[in-house]
């Protein structure tokens, strides 16, 4: 439909420039960004150490993330050794992330200021792009293995719990069915 329309103003020579603005790109608005390939938001959550979804294929296989284990406390029953073991877990996993994060925004910045420049060659690009990859790789170990080590933490009966509180089902628990630790 949105063809029809803009051939019919074509057409009639009513302003050719509507159909442009119709199709303008969804990226409008974002050339002024500081690093363009990411949002203000993006850049904070990176230097925070923030999960940003990275480890939904955890979550959703019933492994659960220290930062939501911390959340459901109570609900789950952690004892205070599980409680400051969490804890920990997921100070270590925030500052390593962080640290990553902090290192990732640096090399997007780097990556956008050649662009900016005119100073990027294929050879910089690539360059640049392993590092980018490597960094989020290591962004989202991070936070994967947090939740490797959340589950030694917890019993199954809490992971089973973890997922059920979280709205999960049955299928996020199997994890938690599979531990060989106790406590």
């Amino acid at each position: 439909m949105k063809r029809s329309v803009c051939a019919f103003l074509l057409a009639s020579s009513l302003a050719p420039a509507a159909c442009w603005a119709a199709s303008a790109s969804p990226y409008a608005g974002e050339e002024d960004r500081e690093i363009k390939s990411l949002s203000s938001d993006d850049v904070n959550a990176y230097l925070a150490g923030k999960g940003m979804g990275l480890a939904k294929t955890a979550e959703l296989n019933g492994y659960a993330g220290p930062a939501h284990v911390m959340e459901l406390a109570s609900q789950l029953g952690l004892t205070p050794e599980q409680r400051a073991m969490t804890e920990a877990l997921f100070a270590s996993m925030s500052s390593k992330a962080a640290a990553l994060g902090r290192a990732l925004v640096e090399e997007e910045r780097k990556l956008d200021q050649l662009f900016a420049t005119q100073a990027i060659t294929s050879e910089l690009l690539v360059q640049s792009l392993t590092e980018i990859g490597s960094l989020q790789a290591k962004i989202r170990a991070a936070h994967l293995e947090a939740h490797l080590a959340q589950l030694k933490i917890l019993t199954a009966e809490q992971n089973a719990r973890y997922s059920q509180v979280r709205g999960y089902g049955d299928s996020a628990g199997r994890a938690g069915h599979k531990q060989q630790h106790k406590h």
